[in-house]
């Protein structure tokens, strides 16, 4: 089991690299600034299809345990294995709050806090296909 872990890890670290080395825009590496959020999904075809729904993300795999999404700041993967909430939480924006919502619930989230004002806007937590707890925010 623990070789099969590590075999596990050195393919992630693997395709990490050949990512990483593939990055389409140097705009976005800003030292000490978030360039790149690797999820674990337990359905990588279920996961890219409510990223997909959600937000517009695409997707470009990595053989049959990763995929990733570049995005216009920030990119990021998903590897399969057992998701597991962590402490940090992922904040999108967005420029429509509630059609963001909508999108969401759409495509199979499940708001855990409704929108709620906050000083600099408002927000919206959810949990996504994998049990994943992000949130949404937009200015006032």
């Amino acid at each position: 089991m623990k070789s099969e872990i590590q075999l596990s890890i050195r393919k992630n670290e693997h395709h990490l690299d050949k990512i990483m080395s593939n990055t389409s825009s140097d705009n976005k590496l800003i030292h000490e600034q978030i360039q790149y959020l690797e999820f674990i999904s337990s359905d990588l075809e279920r996961a890219k299809k409510f990223y997909s729904a959600s937000f517009g993300w695409s997707f470009t795999d990595y053989g049959p345990q990763y995929t990733a999404f570049d995005g216009k700041y920030v990119d990021g993967g998903f590897t399969v294995g057992t998701p597991v909430n962590g402490s940090i939480l992922v904040v999108l924006y967005s420029n429509d709050l509630f059609a963001t919502r909508d999108k969401i619930t759409q495509a199979g989230g499940i708001i855990v806090k409704d929108i709620f004002s906050f000083p600099g806007g408002k927000r919206f937590q959810f949990k996504d296909p994998d049990g994943y707890e992000l949130a949404v925010w937009a200015t006032e």
